[in-house]
């Protein structure tokens, strides 16, 4: 019930984290898209595992296989069906968790709920399925960039080291600069630096990404239940590890008053703009054609190279350690898929305003 998402741009993920393969089916995709395969591929690459020093080491080229809904380079209409098949998973790794519950981890609730749990990786509650969104949001992207609209997502901090550049005053084409993902290389080699270091102790750090929305149209969004930037929160709280999610001026806004933070509005070139951002592109749940920008944190991994107290499937006290290959800090990962579901989020409502036949678009 809980594996689709979308309502006319719908996306149904499957697959686990150490099964055959991983893949997701998007369904609502507009006929005559032109599909870059080049470009799908390059934002998996983002994501997967193995690209560097600070990420888990799990080797998956991630090659996508699309099965459907695309012929002669073009979306058909019909449900594009893409693919990515598991290549080296190691299932001995997690042997010795088949009956003790990680801390942290989704091993309890998941036995509790359906009295039966893949504790391989973490089966269904892996980060692996994310894949799967990245493959679809390229396709979202692709469809957004005929109407001018750029998603860019970055890493803005690492345990206590803060970007504190607003996203305006950044060089947003560095963020494929380096590794950690952050447009400030000074700021980068510091956090990299620290992720190394966090590695070498056995332990995890948490952070946060940053994404920016810029030239979203006026309207997107609907009224009381489903506002845009509640679906957004939706949608940055469905990726795993996900703790936090604040647009506009966030929780930061509770310290000004009410005539620091309205957004004032003029007229600029016949467009209505306004002179402040505090409202992060959304006013009353629909865009207002400012950039939409919002934080998205993440916690510190669970598995830990160290030995933690827990209980086993008996109740008893045990200790438990991770064993095989695992994320330091999921940040510079988590960047291609903050971006992927932001572009997801975006398309839908983009077709749903559209085919209430708005006028404004």
């Amino acid at each position: 019930m809980s594996n689709s998402y979308g309502r006319l741009f719908r996306i149904t993920t499957f697959g686990e984290s150490h099964g055959q393969a991983v893949g997701v089916i998007i369904d609502g995709c507009p006929a005559g898209l032109e599909i870059d395969i080049d470009f799908i591929q390059k934002e998996l690459d983002r994501r997967k595992p193995g690209q560097s020093a600070i990420v888990t080491q799990r080797k998956e080229a991630d090659k996508i296989q699309i099965l459907s809904g695309i012929f002669e380079g073009k979306s058909t209409g019909s449900p594009i069906a893409m693919l990515v098949w598991n290549e080296d998973a190691k299932s001995k790794d997690y042997e010795h968790l088949a009956n003790v519950f990680r801390p942290s981890h989704a091993d309890y609730t998941y036995q509790a709920k359906y009295g039966i749990r893949d504790y391989r990786g973490g089966g269904r509650s892996s980060a692996r399925e994310t894949l799967a969104r990245v493959a679809a949001g390229a396709v979202a992207k692709l469809f957004l960039r005929k109407l001018g609209i750029e998603i860019y997502a970055y890493t803005s901090q690492i345990g206590e080291l803060v970007l504190q550049k607003p996203y305006k005053a950044l060089d947003l084409n560095l963020v494929e600069t380096n590794e950690v993902r952050c447009p400030d290389r000074a700021l980068a080699e510091q956090m990299i630096a620290y992720i190394k270091e966090i590695r070498k102790q056995g332990d995890t750090i948490g952070g946060v990404v940053s994404c920016v929305c810029k030239n979203v149209p006026v309207g997107l969004g609907e009224p009381v239940f489903d506002k845009l930037h509640a679906e957004l929160g939706k949608a940055m709280l469905s990726i795993n590890a996900v703790k936090g999610f604040e647009y506009g001026s966030g929780f930061e806004g509770v310290k000004m008053r009410g005539s620091e933070h309205n957004d004032i509005f003029f007229k600029e070139n016949d467009k209505i703009r306004t002179k402040t951002n505090f409202s992060g592109g959304i006013q009353g749940g629909i865009s207002n054609g400012e950039d939409i920008y919002f934080r998205v944190a993440f916690k510190p991994v669970a598995t830990l190279m160290q030995n933690q107290e827990t209980i086993n499937t008996q109740g008893e006290s045990v200790e438990v350690m991770g064993k095989g290959r695992h994320d330091p800090c999921v940040v510079p990962r988590a960047v291609p898929i903050v971006e992927a579901m932001a572009a997801i989020v975006l398309m839908d409502f983009y077709l749903v305003h559209k085919a209430l036949n708005f006028k404004n678009l």
